[in-house]
């Protein structure tokens, strides 16, 4: 069984990933750190993990874990990730692992230097809706592909949320906007050769609210839009010649709708709806994690993967700057 440490009490470890490692296969949570020993002490209590710590740094040089799960605020993920890598810890870092591209070559430095195993965790890369997704374009389900359109947004005005601050690495893009890009590029193999965008800041938080992109992958098209201060909403399609595919509940399954996807013919005389109960995405997510660490054949996010999708964002950003085509 592979040990994990928890980085902080953040909301999404003990409401997503703790629950989930606790639940999977391979992998328990041994331990808890926070800045507040009695804030460790007690979710160490709740989830049944035998240690707990009143200082990340000292979790950090203990034996008691093999791994870490960082769900710290965005701005402190590369140095944790780093301090981590460093004491031979196997590193699963919630999104985005970095503010810029640039600052991923530290953390490649140190994963190649420690030898140890360090992913950005995009749980929607271990969902079977988005393998399926995969592997349908790859048979050709809807023919050629041309067009991607998608949507993600929530309402969160709350001016001591993390997302609206931007010290501590808010903004639309860092939170949501990487994830029509990442399964984007999951499912189709391909990277962005150019982009244009638009994008909008809220005026006292200074943080990114609304953005709407455009970006030419050469032989199809993404689109996409994402808020933090609209209507819940979630969607992927992709468009063939041949067909369809909608993603109904791309991101947050079961909290915006159901696992499924759909399949429609050029016709629509005909439709295909593939049911998925149960993903457990973040289980799922913590197993294939750990069966990497452990030198099992995986699939999992790169590194390198997690560079070019950051490239992306920070050509969204560029590209919001200006009227025209900005280069990935």
């Amino acid at each position: 069984m592979l040990r994990f440490g928890i980085i902080s009490t953040a909301r999404i470890g003990h409401e997503q990933v703790i629950p989930a490692i606790q639940d999977a296969e391979n992998c328990v949570v041994s331990a808890i750190a926070s800045r507040d020993l009695a804030k460790a002490r007690a979710m160490a209590d709740r989830f049944s993990a035998p240690h707990a710590f009143g200082s990340y740094e000292e979790m950090l040089a203990s034996d008691k874990i093999d791994a870490v799960y960082i769900p710290l605020p965005t701005s402190q993920h590369v140095e944790w990730t780093i301090k981590a890598a460093n004491a031979g810890k196997h590193v699963l870092c919630e999104k985005p692992i970095a503010l810029n591209a640039g600052e991923i070559d530290q953390l490649i430095a140190a994963r190649d230097r420690n030898k140890v195993l360090v992913t950005e965790a995009y749980m929607v890369t271990y969902s079977p809706v988005w393998r399926k997704v995969r592997s349908l374009l790859q048979e050709g389900a809807i023919g050629t592909l041309k067009h991607v359109q998608g949507a993600f947004t929530y309402y969160n005005k709350d001016p001591d949320n993390m997302r609206n601050i931007p010290s501590l690495g808010g903004g639309g893009l860092p939170d949501i906007g990487v994830y029509p890009t990442i399964s984007t590029r999951f499912v189709t193999g391909k990277e962005p050769q150019r982009v244009q965008a638009t994008t909008e800041r809220d005026k006292e938080f200074g943080t990114d609210i609304y953005s709407s992109v455009r970006a030419d992958f050469g032989d199809f098209e993404l689109s996409f839009y994402i808020s933090t201060q609209l209507a819940a909403r979630q969607v992927m399609v992709f468009h063939g010649d041949k067909g369809y595919i909608e993603v109904k509940s791309p991101f947050n399954a079961n909290r915006y709708g159901a696992e499924e996807l759909e399949l429609t013919n050029q016709n629509h005389s005909q439709s295909q709806h593939f049911r998925f109960q149960d993903c457990r995405q973040y289980k799922l997510e913590a197993e294939a994690f750990t069966r990497a660490a452990l030198g099992q054949k995986e699939e999992v996010v790169t590194l390198e993967n997690s560079k070019n999708n950051q490239k992306f964002i920070d050509a969204i950003y560029r590209a919001s700057e200006k009227d025209g085509w900005e280069t990935v």
